[in-house]
């Protein structure tokens, strides 16, 4: 491993550190990972934007502000790449969509702008599945991105190229969004860490439909430490967000334990029987459980009860689809995939009445999950169902034997969760016998996102999963 290689796959908080002490520069660090992109890339289809001229120019004002004194932001230096559904200004943002292969924003979305303020340098965009719908990364644009602990293999989606670029040491830290497990599944199928957080947590601007829950967006890194330093900028209030919680996101910087003594751990293997998972998953992560319980915690089997939460995911997710893509489907029927056409027609068929269910559904669900967490203080389960899979495979259409029925279903183990308003987070979980990663899915009451970090770091340090890089 050369020097800059090492470089490249230290954690973010180490990187700011030697940054801010004057060991590398911005320009130094930038150029390390823009020669292992070069070098690496081709093979993963990780990054597919890349502004080389505009990161260094920004790398070099970043120096010389340090240079000169000039306060400097939490990501001071830093490398970032931005999920290629997330508006960049003047930089391609296509949304895996052909309709937008040459589209270049006027402006920076609040995550990104958050990010940039923060002193992160913006590399480029990652690729997602068309219009981010699934869990598996390929477009029409840019193809499919391979998973780096086994190329041809998926790296998750919607989220998967910046879960590759991650576990690549393409960029340091990287960014996603969540509807039904965008953060979590791919960070699970690349062994890098992904926090969907509480809704609300990480403000979403500009966003059509502001009143909804079901989609948040989030941070991605290599360690647990890295996504909470991450989360306490891209946390904290925004007045034109109606849900965004008014907390001090600083305190997501602060250092996190590393016991979990009297802790209270529901463990649902199979989410109480809902969902199929693979046998080898199970046994990888029913494995690892002894971690917990070294680190003080107490392990029970249990679960909260989901009923209703498929038909709450589903109601809600397609009325989001009709509202967003009705007019996309109709105007390009033939240059928009046929799931998001499936699922636009399903939103179509919606009545009131099917919104009215599914909204008092919605709310009973959340008051059982919060009664459960009053006697819990995390679930833990899989965070996916499925092992990653050939690229050329759309979606898993069995799981165990077991049919799919649609391009959701073997994503419950997430879908599931998403509509409790719970923050859920994916840490690495242990490998199976042949080398592919596993992710364990740390749930907490809504608003405990700090709690589920802390959960995740004291496990990922315990066990170092989350330390083993792919085979490159």
């Amino acid at each position: 491993m050369t020097p800059d290689d090492e470089l490249c796959t230290r954690p973010a908080t180490e990187l700011t550190a030697l940054v801010r002490a004057g060991e590398v520069s911005a320009r130094e660090l930038l150029e390390a990972h823009l020669a292992r992109i070069e070098r690496l890339d081709p093979r993963f289809n990780a990054v597919v934007t890349l502004d080389a001229e505009g990161a260094r120019a920004a790398a070099d004002a970043a120096d010389a502000a340090q240079a000169a004194g000039d306060p400097l932001g939490p990501l001071h230096g830093l490398p970032v790449a931005h999920k290629d559904t997330h508006a960049t200004g003047g930089m391609r943002t296509t949304w895996g969509s052909p309709l937008h292969r040459d589209t270049v924003p006027l402006r920076d979305e609040l995550v990104v702008a958050r990010l940039r303020a923060a002193g992160a340098i913006r590399v480029g965009k990652t690729n997602v599945p068309e219009f981010a719908a699934g869990s598996h990364t390929v477009n029409p644009v840019f193809g499919a991105t391979h998973n780096p602990y086994r190329h041809g293999l998926s790296a998750g989606g919607s989220s998967g190229g910046a879960a590759a670029a991650l576990a690549a040491g393409l960029v340091p830290l990287a960014e996603g969004s969540d509807m039904g497990g965008s953060l979590r599944n791919p960070a699970a199928m690349c062994n890098v860490v992904g926090l969907r957080p509480t809704p609300g947590r990480v403000p979403t601007w500009p966003a059509p439909m502001g009143w909804s829950t079901l989609s948040v967006q989030g941070p991605m890194g290599r360690t647990v430490a890295d996504v909470a330093l991450q989360l306490s900028v891209l946390a904290g209030p925004d007045p034109r967000v109606p849900l965004s919680l008014s907390e001090d996101p600083a305190a997501f910087a602060a250092p996190l334990p590393e016991r979990l003594d009297g802790l209270r751990v529901a463990w649902a293997p199979s989410l109480g029987g809902r969902v199929t998972v693979d046998p080898a998953i199970t046994s990888v992560l029913t494995a690892s459980l002894p971690v917990l319980e070294s680190l003080g915690a107490t392990v029970e089997e249990a679960c909260p009860d989901l009923d209703g939460a498929d038909e709450v995911f589903g109601t809600l997710r397609a009325w989001l689809f009709d509202a967003t893509f009705s007019d996309l489907v109709r105007r390009h029927p033939d240059q928009v995939k046929e799931t998001i056409r499936w699922n636009v027609a399903l939103g179509a068929r919606l009545t009131g009445a099917d919104l009215a269910r599914a909204e008092r559904q919605h709310t009973t669900l959340f008051e059982r999950i919060v009664e459960f967490f009053t006697r819990f203080d995390v679930l833990l389960c899989p965070t996916t169902q499925v092992l990653p899979f050939p690229v050329e495979l759309e979606y898993p259409t069995e799981i165990a034997g077991e049919p799919q029925e649609d391009y959701l279903a073997w994503m419950r183990s997430c879908t599931l969760l998403s509509p409790t308003g719970c923050p859920a987070l994916s840490v690495p979980g242990g490998f199976t016998p042949d080398g592919l990663p596993v992710g364990l899915q740390v749930v907490g009451p809504p608003r405990a996102d700090r709690r589920v970090l802390e959960v995740g770091h004291a496990f990922e340090q315990a066990t170092r999963f989350g330390y083993r890089r792919p085979p490159l």
